[in-house]
């Protein structure tokens, strides 16, 4: 199966085949025929055209798959369908498969195609001029948006813009989305990001980083720990809220252990693991379930040793660990939607099924949106 370019020349008002004959030409040199062609354009590939690429690559003409542009890659597989690919494959392999069912890959297209609300989220992170880092968050906002019938649109911030211009570009936010990541730049202006959701009661989600500054403002703001910290990012502060455990139980039980001095990949707390939530709060709303499994891939952790005095100031653990060690989810009693958590629930989130927490934080952006 070969995928190769048909491109339009405007000046001409036509496709061109020749590139397409080309590479096959260049694949027959060493060897290999393809079976299937597909021919990617951002025109249409007519009848003919294929014909033209069908004889000149002795690949068969059904076996010429036009592939146009589309306005979402959900709406791929039935392109693909609709041209016989999937038949191809079937007949080439003899595989006894029954009739193809996209009704679902359907519904995911006409959701995403034909919302009914729109919500913006400012998303705060610090690799802005990479968005390819929030790949997986973005999908999974688009995925929580065909669930709910909402078209997600995304500020993306800087958090060293917050750093050095305030808060006031998160005023039309819906929600705010603060996402992962390591290192101390930008982390001051995710800690004043959290406490702008946090006092003007905007929907909030932290993932990863996004709940340790959570914790950080919490405790700095409402717990009286004025000098707390993360010692990822300030090794000797003297109130060390968020840091470096030394072992812990990995999801077979195993003991795993480590120290400053560990290689920074290899001693990642890693992979699903288990998290017994709390009944009645937000995130187990969510799920509908008190034991979810998650993908965690972090170092640092809260420090149970200040936990008391976050409680005792209004914070809720509502996720922890099966040996109830390490805190793995955290909110906010006095705000009405404010969620964040060490594990990444971007990476389980599907096109058809979503992600139960993207989703209750679409659900609450929506609601802010219709109380402002």
């Amino acid at each position: 199966m070969h995928l190769t370019l048909v491109p339009y020349i405007a000046t001409a008002g036509e496709i061109k085949t020749k590139p397409t004959q080309h590479s096959v030409k260049e694949m027959r040199s060493i060897g290999l025929q393809p079976d299937v062609l597909l021919c990617r354009s951002d025109h249409d590939v007519d009848v003919s055209s294929r014909r033209k690429i069908a004889l000149f690559t002795n690949v068969e003409e059904r076996a010429v798959i036009p592939m146009r542009d589309a306005k979402s890659i959900y709406a791929i597989p039935r392109m693909l369908h609709e041209h016989g690919l999937d038949q191809l494959v079937v007949e080439r392999f003899n595989l006894d498969a029954r009739e193809a069912d996209l009704s679902e890959w359907d519904n995911v297209v006409e959701s995403l195609m034909n919302p009914e609300h729109e919500v913006t989220i400012a998303m705060v992170g610090k690799y802005m001029e990479l968005l390819e880092a929030y790949k997986s968050l973005i999908e999974s906002l688009l995925h929580a948006g065909i669930k709910t019938r909402t078209k997600i649109k995304i500020n993306y911030i800087d958090s060293e813009d917050i750093e050095r211009d305030g808060t006031q570009v998160l005023e039309s936010a819906d929600a705010i989305l603060v996402p992962g990541g390591f290192g101390e730049r930008g982390v001051e202006g995710k800690i004043r990001t959290v406490q702008y959701a946090r006092e003007n009661k905007v929907p909030y989600l932290g993932i990863c980083l996004g709940m340790q500054v959570a914790v950080i403002e919490y405790a700095r703001n409402k717990a009286g720990l004025v000098d707390a910290h993360s010692t990822e990012f300030r090794e000797h502060t003297p109130e060390p809220v968020v840091g470096l455990i030394t072992e812990w139980l990995d999801a077979t039980g195993e003991r795993e252990e480590r120290t400053d001095a560990s290689d920074l990949g290899g001693t990642m707390r890693l992979g699903a693991q288990d998290c017994v939530l709390t009944e009645g709060s937000n995130i187990a709303n969510c799920y509908g379930r008190k034991t979810i499994r998650e993908r965690h891939r972090h170092r640092y952790e809260v420090n149970n040793h200040f936990l008391p005095q976050l409680e005792a100031a209004g914070l809720l653990v509502s996720g922890r660990s099966t040996d109830g060690k390490l805190v793995e989810v955290v909110e906010v009693a006095d705000h009405p939607w404010f969620v964040a958590c060490q594990f990444h629930p971007e990476f389980t989130s599907t096109p058809r099924d979503g992600h139960p927490l993207f989703k209750g934080f679409v659900e609450a952006a929506l609601a802010n949106r219709k109380e402002s």
